[in-house]
């Protein structure tokens, strides 16, 4: 592990950071110009790899490593809490704790790994709610000031769907629904039949598989490297598959 170079992968170009921001961009406007459409499939899909995306960006500014000032990925949490309906500053909170302490009894976060795959999915309204609660206890103060903020954005946003077009309103239930199954697709799906130990996590090799997952699976590596942005996660893992024979013995699906 110690002979991996890795800390070259931790800066981003400007136009990397600009791509980085801007994944979600694309499947966002798809999604809404779907539903008005009435092209539901369509929009469904788009919805998916918009919180797929934006998840990606999250997680990021979460670890700030988007190349950015810190003030400036708080904003993006902000801006990214409300248009995907939960507080990133409290999920933040919660995923410190979970790499200070990875699928211990502290790590609320890594719950639904512990659980069949089926009641990962089913918990995931108690999961993400949990999540919250949790992360206003363990937030710092200036992350709470940032958690207060997002919350009543959110609410406000909530309570005034029922005036708003149907799109908005098809967009806000689309993530409602996504928050409820993060339990599964980004907990369940990385951490299940992992120790904390040996197995912190799974990992994903292929060609195609990674690329529809926007690198998001790579988490054995995110595990071990947390400096390292999710762009480079691939050549992280490239790295260790020439020195660590086991990096890739356990992958996501």
């Amino acid at each position: 592990m110690r002979s991996v170079a890795w800390r070259d992968l931790c800066h981003l170009t400007p136009r990397q950071i600009a791509r980085e921001l801007l994944l979600p961009l694309p499947w966002l406007i798809g999604s809404l110009v779907a539903c008005h459409a009435g092209w539901f499939i369509a929009a469904v899909v788009c919805w998916f790899f918009f919180f797929l995306t934006g998840l990606r960006v999250v997680h990021g500014a979460q670890h700030y490593s988007l190349g950015l000032p810190r003030w400036a990925q708080d904003t993006v949490l902000l801006v990214l809490s409300v248009l995907m309906a939960a507080s990133m500053h409290a999920i933040q909170a919660t995923h410190w704790q979970h790499h200070r302490a990875c699928l211990d009894e502290t790590d609320v976060e890594a719950r639904p790994a512990r659980l069949s795959w089926w009641r990962a999915l089913v918990s995931g309204p108690m999961f993400i709610l949990t999540l919250h609660v949790r992360g206003a206890m363990l937030a710092r103060r200036r992350q709470r000031w940032w958690i207060a903020a997002e919350v009543l954005l959110i609410a406000a946003l909530l309570a005034s769907a029922a005036f708003a077009p149907r799109v908005l309103q098809a967009h806000a239930l689309a993530m409602l629904a996504g928050e409820c199954a993060t339990g599964f697709f980004a907990v369940w799906t990385v951490h299940h039949g992992c120790d904390g130990a040996e197995h912190v996590a799974r990992t994903q090799r292929g060609r195609w598989k990674p690329a529809l997952a926007y690198s998001m699976f790579y988490h054995r590596e995110h595990h071990w490297f947390p400096q390292v942005p999710t762009p480079h996660l691939r050549e992280l893992a490239r790295r260790l598959d020439a020195v660590v024979p086991v990096a890739a013995d356990r992958e996501v699906y």
